[in-house]
């Protein structure tokens, strides 16, 4: 790996916008069930070096992602190229992502070099056995999914397009699926491609948790903050209701005690004109 070059050498398709922001969205998104986080690793634009006798040949998909290989180098080291017959296993997953210029690599329609070079296409099929294959056609808002199907033999494998729904593709062996969602990533709303869990629903980007997260805070809080006034509001109603009680009492209390004492008075009324209250 360290050996081999890693930087583009007279590959077609230029660089734009839309790549890099559309495979970060991928790498983000792409956390297969089946997998512990630290044995997944995906790529945008790295060298794939897939033959080791001719050792300049390489692929270099807009966007990769392989299981089962610890995400760092050697468990220490981030990767200059993905150099297979060093790593040991082949991509799970390849996406391209169509441009004028690269298209008719990218859906097999081109002959392999003079020299003996595959095609990109012949690569991820034929080579490398990639099982899962998209490539994203953004200007037509759609993606195709091939699956590798093997023949009647090993040596035979070849890809079948897959029939979608509603945008949607299950991969089974990774236990994810890939889809086209419409909605904002990096302040762009657009048609994107990611991934999904077997909820259905998409798997969330570092940010669209720690929003969610904040977002989930900020209404518990709203909860625990409407309890409080709720009970707030209820102990003024309860003291309200004790202190209209008490005065209810009070007001009871003074009318008994001078019921009373005009009681008294007028039998002491009667007493000084001679006459027994008791006997009348």
């Amino acid at each position: 790996m360290y050996d081999l070059p890693s930087e583009e050498v007279g590959e077609p398709g230029l660089p734009d916008q839309f790549h890099p922001l559309q495979a970060e969205l991928l790498r983000l998104t792409f956390q297969p069930g089946n997998y512990d986080p630290e044995q997944v690793f995906s790529a945008m634009d790295l060298n794939v070096y897939y033959d080791e006798n001719h050792t300049r040949r390489y692929k270099r998909p807009d966007w990769f992602g392989v299981v089962g290989v610890p995400r760092l180098y050697e468990n220490r080291d981030l990767r200059l190229s993905y150099v297979v017959w060093q790593e040991g296993v082949s991509p799970s997953l390849v996406v391209e992502l169509l441009s004028p210029s690269t298209q008719d690599q990218d859906l097999g329609q081109v002959e392999g070099g003079a020299d003996g070079t595959p095609t990109k296409w012949e690569v991820y099929e034929q080579i490398l056995s990639v099982p899962y294959y998209v490539v994203y056609d953004r200007t037509m808002g759609g993606f195709r999914g091939f699956e590798l199907e093997r023949g009647a033999t090993a040596e035979s494998p070849r890809y079948v397009e897959v029939e979608l729904r509603e945008n949607r593709w299950w991969l089974e062996g990774l236990e994810l699926g890939v889809g086209l969602w419409q909605g904002t990533y990096e302040n762009v709303n657009r048609l994107w491609l990611r991934f999904y869990g077997s909820s259905g629903d998409w798997i969330p980007t570092p940010t669209e948790q720690e929003r969610r997260a904040r977002e989930s805070a900020e209404q518990r809080e709203a909860r625990e903050r409407q309890a409080r006034e709720s009970a707030e509001q209820r102990e003024a109603r309860e003291r309200r209701a004790r202190e209209s009680a008490e005065q209810r009492e009070a007001r009871e209390r003074r009318a008994r005690e001078a019921a009373e004492e005009q009681a008294e008075r007028f039998r002491r009324l009667l007493m000084e004109n001679g006459i027994n209250p008791d006997e009348i």
